[in-house]
């Protein structure tokens, strides 16, 4: 009886075990197509012959299409806040205003890449609507700007203000400066004017 009663956690488990599995290989498989693709583009067939499972395993996950792109959508903006912060990191800024201006720099450099550029800017807001698509980003890159101005306030290197007003402002300059640079002709260009732009943005907020 016992040998049957431990069995049942293991065999739970295992269970969950699988079920992560299968989510995380649709996830895996849908992210490159939906940016090589964009979501209207990319079917439910396409996505489950890519990852490897069942229709029935796709439904079992995910209510639809939209609910995979989401989480595809999560996945983006999590590597994003890793990504900016691992490059100051490995810059050995510990400065926050020099912080923020190194993460400008990283990111009008990773915007263009397809599954940050269709995925997180063109069609994030378009396939979960604006305010949905910000609740899902200020989860990750939000609380990474947050983080640096409250560092900066306390420093002393910000002035004094209320953070959270700040951090969005910053957020919001800081996707509008990527949609510039993704979608010019000269990407270049583009980009030392917006890093220009908002580094005078970041001047402005020191003390």
């Amino acid at each position: 009886m016992s040998s049957q009663v431990s069995a049942i956690p293991r065999t739970r488990r295992a269970q969950a075990d699988r079920s992560a599995a299968t989510r995380a290989a649709l996830v895996a498989a849908a992210r490159p197509l939906f940016a090589a693709h964009g979501f209207a583009e990319v079917s439910t067939d396409a996505i489950v012959v890519a990852a490897g499972v069942t229709r029935g395993a796709l439904y079992h996950q995910f209510a639809d299409k939209t609910a995979l792109f989401e989480a595809v959508l999560a996945a983006v903006e999590a590597d994003i806040a890793r990504r900016l912060a691992a490059q100051a990191a490995a810059a050995g800024i510990s400065d926050p205003v020099e912080a923020l201006r190194h993460a400008v720099r990283t990111w009008l450099d990773i915007c263009v890449e397809p599954e940050i550029h269709r995925i997180a800017l063109i069609d994030g807001p378009s396939v979960l609507g604006w305010t949905h698509w910000r609740e899902v980003c200020q989860l990750h890159v939000l609380g990474l700007v947050r983080g640096l101005v409250t560092q900066g306030i306390e420093l002393g290197r910000i002035r004094a203000q209320p953070v959270t007003p700040l951090a969005h402002v910053l957020m919001g300059a800081g996707d509008e400066a990527a949609l510039y640079v993704a979608e010019a002709a000269d990407r270049m260009r583009a980009r030392a004017e917006m890093i220009d732009v908002l580094d005078q943005l970041i001047r402005g907020l020191t003390a």
